[in-house]
């Protein structure tokens, strides 16, 4: 492993021998920076960021300073000091020289990487920004902290949307996803949400993962073809989402040592489309781990517990890992060398069926969890079965069968079955499939021999001839083209190299070695026999492919005869172009699909099918441009009617004109060198080689006299320039120095001038200061006068106000008084009311008491009576039952009718009512304070009152115990009394039936005496309880039973008139309200 110290260089080589693939773990570089002097120390790296091609790779460390390494031309650059850490960079901008850095006092700049100037500088963020993330135009980026996520525009570096969260749920990290204007967001409590780039609406929300599951969120990566979603956390399970159907796929268990997950990045395939397959994991134990994600294989891994990783980057194009250590160097590993196979192609689409009975059991054994432990053999836990099956076939299989064999696993002869069914090769596979038909060595040592000698002298200007608007494009094409040159000299000195590379060199841009290998392979045998006769088209080529089509197409030769069109002008076009010219991309690859599959003879027999399957519009043209235009543009062709024909002209085509016979087999490039080309006359191009060096030089030495010339002519007009410019100086100085002279003159004649003016101005401004001053002084006067006078009106004017106040506040006063006289005056009437009502009161309760006594009397006198009036009263108690029920039936109707009316009149009044509620409302306030005051003093009459009541009361009780002694003692009497009447009448009259009645005398006498402890205050006694007695001189019964009954009827007849004369006296004194409609108000 070679270590590469930055020292005190701002530039120079990174490596000076670069490693091959047999690098110690696949390091190619250690780089360091150290500083040297009285304390020595190593500034760490903190972040790496690759550009979109993957060539160049941006570096920062914890003082500011900012490295590009150019990979490919092994020079290292510093860019920038920004004086403070970074904490993130991007380089993938649409301006290729431009680069992002996020800095510690969370501002984010942009400079540029060949000016080395400060672009622009942006800022918003109120803490440190964790991430940047760039579109795939390169035209907006989203910088991304704890608490926000910003959009710029890199073209204005305005702030377009910010997004902004709760305290609560902070924010994980905010990115585009590839190749598509969908930005996901991830947060801190596991929600994930896809916004439309444009709209910024929001797309959908991935659901909540599985239950049970602890797993938080910190880490994703995401596919190239945005698709497959992978997020970790503190813990060694991954969760692969599938953001096509929003739906939780897979959960990858990672081995027993991995804790954490600490970083996440695919790595990228050229042929996988997009679907990358392979994930790198960088755990907490600082080692970095690369599985696939469909088969949960562990292919291999990076860094140790030695020598641990801190961050990571993977190159765009699949080739190299930046990694930044903990010791804080930065690695360089190449992604060939740890993998041993480069980029791994797909599963071969054909398969040997074989019954392995044996290895069932294994592969129904397939589980999720990942494999600990490095691999002997990374990248082949499943094509060293394939490949096992391939080694037991070959023991039976024929000589033909090796020979079609291909790299990979593939079979030429299948393949070529494959092309026939379906016409050309599956896009997804068709890189890998060319790289096995071509055999390709991958001499990576070679190549870069190649390229590290740099722009060939003849292609140092190739973007005038070829004005290539892709700056990428056209540097990958000098590149190829000064390869080929510096490989064989005949290449410097074709004219159509150019044009026969170019289609290769755009579609494997991505890949220079792919690229050139490609091209050179396609010159040794697909373009045999070109060279011999240079600088001349190849004749002898040219010749086979006439004989072909004299053969199967007589008439349009003799056409193309006729008009002098030779092969030069119908075959080379179509030859030195490789069909790019009158083909799309489309149509080029499908013909390629089938030239590379096929003998190198198929090329040339392409070029006739072309031709033949043109007969028709070619028969028609009679004129040598027309020819030309044809050959030299697109054209109505059926490309697959091509293929046919041409597949056709292979097998009819006689052996003795057959391009077969003159052309060899193909023959791979060899591995490790390039094969010598030199199938040229030589003494042809080293002539054109010195004639071409001799011109060169030629030019630059006259390029160098003209340069001399020129600056010697610079120099002799300068200097007669400067020579007139002094003379013409000089004589400005003079006319300059007579016009100062004058003017001296004139100044000092005008200076006397001002001084006498100056003193007579003096002697005016004296005098005017003294009248100012005199003037000055009676001013003030007047102004002190003034104030006075003011001062005086003011106090006036303030005496006038407070006296008018005064008799403001005297007249409110008296209101006052007045009101409140009044208020007292109401009280007073409202206070004799209430005494009055007492009074009312107290006088009706001693009514009642004297009622109640009188009806005790009553009763003491009449309880014999009742005893003899009680069958009577059964009798008439159903009629008085009846007539009640009929009065009540008669009241109800005269009270429906009443309530009927009176509810026409209320709603009738309702409007009247309103008017007086809005008056009374206004009234409420003042009621409210006068109330207030009112009930303060009923209050403490009230307490007064109750004084004097609880007073009263003791002496009620004390009169009313006195009563009921009295009672007591009247009661006692006349039960003496009665008992010894009653033994007085038994003793004289015990013969006669007078005894029964006496007996029930006395028992009346005994209830009356129970009724008299049971007679109520309120004198509240039913009419039916009261009845004449009769009297003690034998007053008939019967006569004095129809007297009650009279009284009785006369009584309920005076009960209805008393009713009937209510209800009237209501319906007149209180007419039916109107009620108001109502309505709901704002």
């Amino acid at each position: 492993m070679e270590s590469s110290d930055l020292g005190g260089r701002q530039c120079g080589p990174i490596w000076h021998r670069r490693p091959g693939s047999a690098a110690r773990r696949g390091v190619i570089v250690n780089i360091i920076h150290s500083v040297k002097g009285y304390h020595s120390k190593t500034i760490r790296f903190l972040n790496v960021a690759f550009d979109s091609s993957g060539d160049s790779l941006l570096a920062g460390d914890q003082q500011g300073n900012i490295y590009v390494f150019d990979l490919n031309g092994n020079r290292f650059n510093l860019v920038q000091r920004t004086m403070q850490a970074c904490t993130a960079l991007a380089f993938n901008l649409r301006r290729k020289t431009e680069f992002l850095v996020a800095l510690a006092d969370y501002s984010v700049k942009c400079f540029d990487t060949e000016t080395k100037e400060l672009v622009s500088w942006m800022r918003g963020h109120d803490s440190s920004v964790s991430s940047i993330s760039v579109h795939g135009s390169g035209r907006y980026a989203i910088t991304t902290s704890t608490d926000t996520a910003q959009l710029w525009d890199l073209d204005t570096f305005q702030r377009k949307r910010k997004l902004n969260v709760r305290q609560s749920v902070g924010i994980q990290k905010v990115f585009f996803l590839p190749l598509s204007n969908t930005i996901l967001s991830c947060f801190k409590d596991n929600s994930v949400f896809a916004w439309e780039f444009d709209t910024l609406h929001c797309k959908y929300q991935l659901p909540t993962p599985v239950e049970g599951s602890v797993l938080l969120y910190k880490v994703f990566a995401v596919t190239r073809d945005g698709r497959i979603f992978v997020a970790g956390g503190k813990s060694n399970h991954l969760h692969v989402w599938c953001l096509e159907s929003k739906q939780l796929i897979r959960i990858i268990q990672m081995p027993a040592k991995v804790r954490a997950v600490r970083h996440l990045e695919f790595l990228p395939d050229s042929f996988d489309g997009g679907s990358n397959q392979v994930l790198g994991v960088l755990s907490q134990d600082n080692i970095m781990r690369f599985i696939h994600i469909e088969t949960c294989k562990l292919l291999f891994d990076i860094g140790s517990h030695e020598e641990g990783i801190s961050t990571a980057a993977i190159s765009p194009n699949g080739r190299y890992i930046a990694s930044v250590m903990e010791d804080g160097s930065l690695n360089l590993y190449s992604v060939q060398a740890l993998t041993q196979e480069g980029n791994k192609p797909p599963p071969p689409t054909f398969k040997v069926v074989e019954d392995w009975s044996k290895r069932t059991s294994e592969a129904n054994k397939l589980t999720m969890r990942v494999t600990s432990g490095r691999s002997e053999q990374p990248w082949k836990s499943k094509g060293s079965k394939i490949q096992t099956r391939l080694l037991k076939l070959q023991v039976n299989t024929s000589l033909e069968n090796k020979e079609n064999e291909l790299p990979g696993g593939l079979n030429k002869k299948r393949l070529r079955a494959l092309l026939k069914g379906f016409g050309e090769y599956p896009a997804k596979y068709r890189m890998f499939v060319w790289r096995s038909l071509l055999q390709l060595p991958e001499n990576h040592l070679a190549f870069s021999t190649l390229i590290d000698k740099g722009t060939h002298s003849a292609f140092v200007n190739i973007q005038n001839e070829y004005p290539i608007k892709s700056r990428k494009l056209l540097r990958v094409l000098q590149r190829t083209l000064s390869a080929l040159a510096h490989w064989s000299a005949i290449f410097a000195e074709t004219p159509y190299i150019p044009l026969l590379a170019f289609p290769f060199v755009k579609l494997f841009q991505n890949n220079q070695l792919i690229c050139f290998e490609v091209v050179a392979t396609v010159v040794v045998n697909f373009c045999q026999h070109w060279f011999e006769y240079f600088p001349n088209p190849p004749v002898n080529v040219l010749s086979m492919m006439e004989n072909v089509l004299a053969h199967h197409d007589k008439e349009l030769l003799q056409h193309l005869i006729k008009y002098n069109v030779t092969s030069q002008v119908y075959a080379w076009p179509l030859l030195e172009t490789l069909f790019s010219e009158v083909l799309t991309r489309e149509e080029w690859l499908k013909v390629f699909d089938n030239i590379f599959s096929n003998h190198p003879s198929y090329f040339l027999m392409i070029v006739v099918a072309y031709i033949i399957c043109s007969r028709a519009p070619l028969l028609h043209c009679n004129q040598t441009g027309d020819f030309e235009y044809f050959f030299h543009h697109r054209n109505n062709l059926d490309i697959n009617v091509v293929i046919k024909e041409a597949y056709h002209l292979m097998e009819a085509t006689p052996l003795d004109i057959h391009p077969q016979r003159m052309l060899d087999d193909f023959i791979p490039l060899t591995k490790g060198q390039y094969p010598v080309f030199n199938k040229y006359p030589k003494f042809i191009v080293d002539y054109q080689t010195r004639e071409r060096e001799k011109i060169r030089q030629d030019e630059i030495e006259y390029l160098r006299e003209r340069q001399l010339a020129h600056e010697l002519k610079a120099k002799a007009q300068e200097r007669k320039a400067e020579d007139e410019a002094w003379y013409r100086k000089q004589e400005l100085l003079q006319e300059a120095e007579e016009q100062r002279r004058k003017m001296l003159l004139e100044e000092e004649e005008k200076l006397v001038e001002q001084r006498q003016r100056l003193a007579a101005v003096k002697r005016e401004l004296k005098v005017k200061e003294l009248q100012f001053l005199d003037a000055s002084r009676r001013r003030f006067l007047k102004y002190q006068q003034d104030q006075r006078q003011m001062e005086l009106k003011r106090l006036d004017d303030e005496i006038a106000r407070k006296a008018s106040m005064r008799e403001q506040e005297t007249a409110a006063t008296v209101q006052d008084v007045e009101v409140q006289r009044m208020e007292l005056e109401s009280q007073r009437q409202l206070f004799e009311q209430h005494l009055i009502k007492d009074q009312e009161a107290v006088t009706k309760e001693m009514k009642e008491e004297v009622d109640a006594h009188r009806r005790r009397v009553d009763l003491e006198d009449h309880l014999v009576q009742r005893l003899m009036e009680i069958d009577r009263e059964e009798k008439q108690k159903a009629q008085i039952v009846a007539e009640e029920n009929l009065a009540r039936a008669e009241q109800k109707r005269i009270d429906t009718d009443w309530r009927l009316q009176a509810l026409h009149k209320l709603r009738r009044d309702d409007q009247d009512r309103e008017k007086r509620y809005e008056e009374i409302a206004k009234l409420l306030h003042d009621n409210r304070v006068k109330e207030a005051e009112l009930l303060k003093a009923m209050r403490e009459a009230e307490e007064k009152k109750w004084e004097e009541v609880t007073q009263k009361k003791a002496q009620l009780e004390e009169e009313q115990k006195a009563a009921a002694a009295a009672d007591e003692h009247r009661k006692q009497f006349l039960e003496d009394k009665m008992n010894d009447a009653l033994e007085l009448a038994e003793k004289l009259q015990r013969q006669d039936g007078y005894f029964e009645r006496l007996h029930d005398l006395k028992a009346g006498c005994t209830e009356r005496g129970v009724e008299l402890q049971q007679v109520p205050r309120s004198g509240n006694i039913c009419l039916n309880n009261l009845s004449a007695s009769e009297s003690p001189s034998h007053m008939s019964l019967d006569r004095r039973r129809e007297e009650l009954a009279c009284q009785e009827r006369d009584l309920m007849a005076e009960v209805r008139r008393l009713r009937q004369k209510l209800t009237s006296r209501a319906r007149t004194s209180h007419p039916p309200a109107r009620f108001q409609a109502t309505k709901w108000t704002p």
